[in-house]
């Protein structure tokens, strides 16, 4: 057993020799910032998702840039879209702090927008009637009685869909709505790689841009990293140029391109968000492994999609074609148990396994209800899915005696705490 107990981890990356491999090259080449490694790993991760035919007909072709993290990717997008302060840019109530954060970053506020009943993602319907009320001026939050929220003193700029937990977010309806409102779209595809919308439409390259995590839990890992895709070219070159400190000339030219020099001019008050080569040779080898660690994931899931399906206590995460698995959030249906959810999570720990929950709502933290005036009731869905989910363990190269482990633990504390009808 570990210091907490806990001998099954809810996260563990699947790395071999090949990861070894790479990593030691860059250490021994001299060269270990950000560089040729990085380079590459951009333009197969572009070759990834156009496949051998390049983009589709009458779409700019992608491109790709690493970044140090998912979180840094969201900044650098939400910049070079244009967003200022006093903007408003619309997020998920559900989802992981630095979906929100950035916007903030930025001077820009956010307007929180309710999950739609039976998902884990961002509501279209509740979206466009969000920005119907900040179009005629209204508050963003109607349940507001007293002044606060958002009235006329911001404009819509933006929203970032989050494709929660590996499946797609209904890109067809948002994409139609933002167009209508004139939002750039910013896809938090943290989760969602490699996942697809439908065959050869990739999550992540839909709005106009799109944002990858390769923290250490994700599908394919740098230990921390992330990538930035677009077909904007305005866009992704303000990105390019806005990740290393606002520099004409990337480092890598500065000292190895024929005509290397010293010089180079600052542009733009820029930020340090580049991923260094030791990070982006692991995440080449992760990257062209992602199949065999997206098949992993598949069947780990497959297997508790059977083993829980018929159990009264329970609801399955919603699922599709293209869903990369990356989270496996069981859903409690409490009113057949005797104990909470948090109850639940302490006797699943106690057994030596880890668990997580995905997400706690941001419109019930401190910042958020004090900034904008919240109560955790005020976006129902979000409540009640946070108030029932355990998020089970899921993680390539987890073995079978493992899987069947969790299953029964849970299956027997369910059973050992099951109201009888």
């Amino acid at each position: 057993m570990s210091r907490n107990n806990v001998d099954l981890p809810f996260a563990r990356p699947c790395i071999g020799t090949a990861e070894e491999e790479a990593v030691l090259r860059v250490l021994r080449s001299g060269w270990l910032t950000t560089g040729g490694e990085a380079l590459a790993f951009e333009k197969e991760f572009t070759e990834f998702l156009e496949g051998p035919h390049g983009p589709p007909s009458g779409y700019n072709p992608l491109r790709s840039l690493t970044v140090n993290s998912a979180t840094s990717g969201l900044h650098l997008a939400l910049e070079a879209c244009g967003v200022r302060a006093g903007d408003l840019v619309l997020v998920p109530a559900y989802t992981f702090v630095s979906t929100a954060e950035v916007v903030r970053y930025l001077g820009a506020e956010v307007v929180f927008v309710d999950i739609a009943p039976g998902t884990f993602h961002i509501d279209p319907h509740a979206l466009e009637a969000c920005l119907a009320r900040l179009v005629r001026g209204d508050c963003a939050y109607p349940q507001r009685d007293a002044p606060g929220g958002f009235g006329p003193q911001g404009a819509p700029k933006a929203v970032i869909p989050v494709h929660y937990g590996g499946l797609p977010c209904d890109m067809d309806a948002i994409m139609d709505i933002a167009r209508r409102y004139g939002l750039k779209v910013i896809e938090d595809a943290a989760h969602a790689f490699p996942s697809q919308l439908r065959a050869g439409s990739w999550a992540g390259t839909i709005g106009d841009v799109g944002v990858f995590s390769f923290y250490a839990t994700k599908t394919i890992t740098t230990g921390e990293g992330g990538m930035v895709v677009s077909r904007d070219k305005e866009i992704i070159d303000r990105i390019a140029l806005m990740r290393s400190h606002g520099i004409d000339r990337s480092v890598w030219n500065r000292y190895t391109d024929t005509k290397a020099s010293w010089y180079y001019e600052v542009v733009a008050a820029g930020y340090k968000y580049n991923l260094p080569d030791i990070l982006a040779a692991l995440g080449r080898v992760q990257l062209a492994r992602a199949g065999e660690l997206l098949e992993m994931r598949k069947q780990i899931a497959a297997a508790y999609d059977a083993a829980f399906q018929d159990v009264a206590c329970f609801s399955l995460p919603p699922t599709g074609p293209g869903d990369a698995r990356h989270l496996y959030p069981l859903q409690l249906n409490l009113k057949g148990l005797s104990l909470s959810r948090d109850a639940f999570i302490e006797k699943i720990q106690a057994a030596g396994i880890g668990v997580s929950v995905h997400f706690i709502p941001l419109h019930s933290m401190p910042y958020y209800q004090n900034r904008y005036h919240l109560t955790a009731g005020d976006f129902p869905e979000s409540m009640q899915r946070f108030q029932r989910i355990i998020s089970l363990p899921i993680w390539a190269g987890m073995q079978r005696d493992q899987v069947e482990r969790v299953i029964r633990v849970v299956k027997t504390i369910a059973g050992n705490y099951r109201i009888n009808p």
